[in-house]
């Protein structure tokens, strides 16, 4: 396959998970949403938050295991920083009452004015975050 169809695969993979989601189970496919039910002492009936996110992890463990060549890339960043990057995006993902998957994916494909607005500020923080970590500093 070209790389640049890895990318369109992927999309539609997720576009498709999202879409069995919310077909079968009446659930959009937000991730930090799923996370922070299995998180909540006090949430009921996580079995299918855990086994959403167990197939998360299995299904990326399959493909570097199987398809290395996919995670050719290298960062330049510190696991302390992407481990502090990660936190501010859970934060943030608490602030905008969603994140990119719950809003970008699922918001837009059911036309949410609301998931539009959050999805460009995703968009624009991360663009202006990148420009401020890469060119000022």
């Amino acid at each position: 396959m070209n790389n640049i169809l890895y990318p369109l695969a992927g999309g539609l993979l997720i576009g498709l998970a999202s879409t069995v989601l919310m077909l079968f189970a009446g659930k959009i496919a937000g991730i930090s949403g799923i996370l922070a039910k299995i998180l909540d002492p006090l949430s009921i009936n996580k079995s299918m938050s855990i086994f959403f996110v167990l197939g998360l992890l299995l299904g990326g463990t399959f493909m570097k295991v199987f398809f290395s060549s996919f995670f050719s890339y290298g960062l330049d960043s510190s696991y302390v920083r992407l481990a502090i990057a990660g936190i501010i995006v859970g934060f943030g993902t608490q602030l905008g009452s969603g994140c990119t998957s719950g809003h970008g994916v699922c918001g837009l494909a059911r036309l949410s004015v609301r998931s539009l607005v959050a999805t460009l500020t995703f968009i624009s923080f991360g663009i202006l975050t990148v420009y401020c970590l890469k060119v000022l500093l």
